[in-house]
């Protein structure tokens, strides 16, 4: 009978370390996810600066005459994303 009784001291020592281990597991793992989000939006943020300077640098060229042909269509197409934003926005101000 003693014999036993360790036995199921034993196993509930374990268990409750294992449950210690998954608490500390779940706070790990919820401070990660934290800190992806948080630097998902930081990639974000550098991706839209890098596209805003990308288009000052096309602007930049652009008013010096310096424009190769990949400038120009790359240009163009700036000015074309523009055009249908601007579309877009008449578009709801009439409606």
């Amino acid at each position: 009978m003693k014999l036993l009784e360790n036995h199921i001291v034993n196993i509930n020592r374990k268990l409750q370390q294992l449950l210690r281990n998954f608490s500390a597991l779940q706070k790990q793992c919820a401070q990660q996810e934290d800190t992806i989000k948080n630097l998902k939006a930081e990639l974000e943020k550098s991706q839209h600066t890098i596209k805003l300077l990308e288009e000052q640098k096309l602007i930049l060229k652009s008013s010096t005459g310096k424009m190769n042909e990949a400038d120009k269509k790359a240009m163009e197409q700036v000015i074309g994303k523009y055009i249908k934003e601007i579309d877009k926005c008449i578009a709801l101000l009439s409606e």
